[in-house]
């Protein structure tokens, strides 16, 4: 089993620029994380799909310098500068300074860009800093030629990680497990695990996001983690995020889509009834949210289609069916659910494969 020690970069030459460019994609919970302690550590473990379309694209220029003493960098999104996520972007570089030392040795120009709109509501932090890690990784790969290609994703996962807790499940795979799970081999809360037993029915499993609200986050992902301690119910919480995700591991291979909508919407449903009793407390959904939630009930039982939702911490709905079922979801979506979105918006995503070189 890896340990941090196991990702401090001892070994590395020096070039004096080099060039990167990586793409990564969003992803979205089934069994949810939520609640972490220190060091970007998982209370519990969680499963997500991999989105495709969703994704930020990050470019990385790297130019010797001759001070080693502190983090240099520009940081540009969709090519012009972006003051205020520097700070965040500051603080990811200090988390990661042990294990990539060499950063310190050049000037990083970032140049960042989004495929969805920017302040559509879907977090962008994920996809974000699993981007920039590929970029950090290409860059140490190039210092030091003989990493492996399974060490280079995980301790891809493992940066990206201390950048975003979820981020680390945007690295490899349709389906990543992210969190020690006694019943997953080689689980670790240090970097997502590929899950790789998916039944044909979840293939190319279809996830349609309507965009509720696209409002500034009303509790940030930190305070709301942060909520989780001496939460009243966070230890049976906790419990059952494990026996879900054991739940969801044999729903996934078996293909059983009745046990996956279950599993899915209750994770959800759980995810925002634990905002709703913490101290303090938050309701995150908005009324179209649930507008959207008793649409979805009503048209799965009249037409006996396996269409179901899942939340992330906010108001928007992520929508998922199999793809044998997209034309007739599209059209419900469509004609029911539109309506409920801010100015009408919504995109379609599917189960995509992580991260790419460009």
């Amino acid at each position: 089993m890896l340990s941090e020690k196991d990702f401090i970069s001892s070994q590395y030459a020096s070039i004096d620029s080099a060039h990167f460019r990586w793409s990564a994609p969003s992803n979205i919970a089934l069994v949810k994380y939520w609640g972490k302690k220190e060091h970007q550590i998982p209370a519990n473990p969680s499963i997500s799909f991999t989105l495709n379309h969703c994704k930020t694209i990050t470019e990385l220029s790297v130019k010797r310098k001759e001070s080693k003493d502190t983090f240099s960098f520009d940081l540009l999104f969709e090519g012009q500068p972006k003051e205020d996520f520097k700070p965040k972007i500051q603080k990811f570089l200090e988390r990661i300074e042990t294990y990539c030392p060499f950063l310190k040795e050049y000037h990083l120009t970032i140049n960042t860009q989004n495929t969805f709109p920017h302040s559509s509501g879907i977090a962008s932090s994920a996809s974000g800093m699993a981007a920039l890690a590929m970029n950090f990784m290409s860059l140490e790969k190039t210092l030091n030629p003989s990493l492996s290609d399974k060490y280079f994703n995980q301790k891809a996962s493992f940066l990206a990680r201390l950048g975003s807790g979820s981020a680390c499940r945007s690295i490899k795979g349709e389906v990543v497990i992210w969190g020690n799970h006694q019943e997953t081999n080689n689980s670790s809360d240090l970097f997502g695990v590929e899950f790789t037993s998916i039944h044909e029915n979840f293939k190319n499993y279809q996830d349609t996001i309507l965009l509720v609200d696209k409002g500034e986050k009303q509790v940030s992902s930190t305070v709301g983690h942060d909520l989780m301690h001496n939460h009243p119910y966070a230890a049976q919480r906790f419990a059952q995020a494990h026996e879900n995700l054991s739940k969801m591991k044999a729903i996934l291979s078996s293909g059983n889509l009745d046990k996956f909508i279950e599993v899915v919407e209750s994770e959800a449903l759980t995810l925002h009834a634990m905002m709703m009793t913490s101290m303090p407390y938050f309701i995150l959904m908005k009324p179209n949210t649930l507008e959207i939630i008793n649409r979805i009930w009503k048209f799965r039982k009249e037409t006996k289609t396996p269409v179901c939702f899942t939340l992330d911490a906010g108001a928007n709905v992520h929508v998922l069916y199999p793809q044998n079922t997209t034309e007739k979801v599209l059209e419900f979506i469509k004609n029911e659910l539109v309506a409920y979105c801010q100015n009408g918006q919504y995109i379609c995503d599917q189960i995509g494969t992580g991260a790419k070189s460009i």
